[in-house]
């Protein structure tokens, strides 16, 4: 899969979807493999439009909503998904001065080439949202709109996982997702303190974006080719005085050597609130 930033040459003749696909959720994964089927059987390339940073982020970064994950983990979920190219939209003043019509014809038509365009059935973009389904089907191109998925009797939403996800309700969380909610990133050194009391942890530094939750909890990550279980703190480490966000994993019965590698922890269970993970004597 492609990922490019604006401008780009315009692409070949695409199917296009745009959204925030903030954990790329089961409602997400139908709209994608309907953009996918539709593009293959069309001879058009599959094209996902999102925003970095989020729109809520840029709006109302005090009251933008935790991240269910990150754009790099984005992007591999939805090449799993055989999506062609994925576009990113820095959304800025000026993407969010555009009004509807602009955003249609600079990005849509002479950028994407969009031949055929699906969006959920609430989609609004521009300035002041003003723009919607009805006003994108005034364009030569195909649109069509997608209901949003229900899941027991829900809609199927990021705020509806979070939800779960901040009430440790991970099965919950599991089938919204489609899969087990989980934060990756490259294991970077720390100060060791743990590996001098038996208890060497691997160390992530995550993003700067708020978490939908943290604490203590009961995880699982496939390294190797085997499935390997442990515990791991998420936050930061005020024993040692760093308040970054950490995510903290001790291993059971694994001694290898993680330094510089990348791996995802699935989280399993809640096991508490945020405590020390290791508790050091000085």
């Amino acid at each position: 899969m492609r990922v490019s930033r604006l401008p780009l040459s315009p692409l070949k003749p695409a199917a296009v979807t745009i959204g925030s696909f903030d954990g790329v959720h089961v409602g997400h994964q139908q709209i994608i493999q309907r953009l996918t089927r539709y593009a293959q059987a069309n001879d058009l390339s599959s094209v996902v439009v999102t925003f970095e940073p989020q729109p809520r982020e840029f709006l109302s970064p005090e009251n933008a909503p935790a991240r269910l994950s990150s754009l790099t983990d984005k992007a591999l979920r939805l090449a799993e998904l055989g999506v062609d190219h994925l576009v990113v939209l820095p959304f800025n003043r000026r993407l969010r001065s555009l009004s509807a019509d602009d955003f249609v014809r600079s990005v849509l038509i002479d950028r994407l080439n969009t031949q055929w365009l699906q969006v959920g059935d609430d989609f609004r973009f521009g300035a002041d949202r003003k723009g919607n389904v009805d006003f994108l089907r005034n364009y030569a191109f195909d649109v069509t709109d997608l209901p949003s998925q229900r899941v027991d009797g829900e809609r199927v939403s990021s705020t509806l996982i979070r939800q779960a996800i901040a009430e440790n309700d991970f099965n919950r969380a599991a089938t919204l997702l489609g899969e087990s909610f989980a934060l990756s990133g490259r294991v970077v050194y720390g100060r060791q303190l743990g590996r001098t009391i038996g208890v060497p942890t691997a160390n992530i530094l995550l993003p700067h974006h708020r978490l939908p939750t943290d604490g203590v909890f009961a995880v699982s990550s496939a390294i190797d080719g085997k499935t390997i279980h442990g515990v791991a703190n998420l936050g930061p480490k005020p024993t040692v005085g760093d308040h970054r966000l950490w995510l903290e994993t001790h291993f059971f019965d694994y001694d290898g050597h993680l330094y510089g590698r990348s791996f995802a922890s699935s989280c399993i269970s809640g096991c508490g609130a945020l405590k020390h993970l290791i508790t050091l004597t000085r």
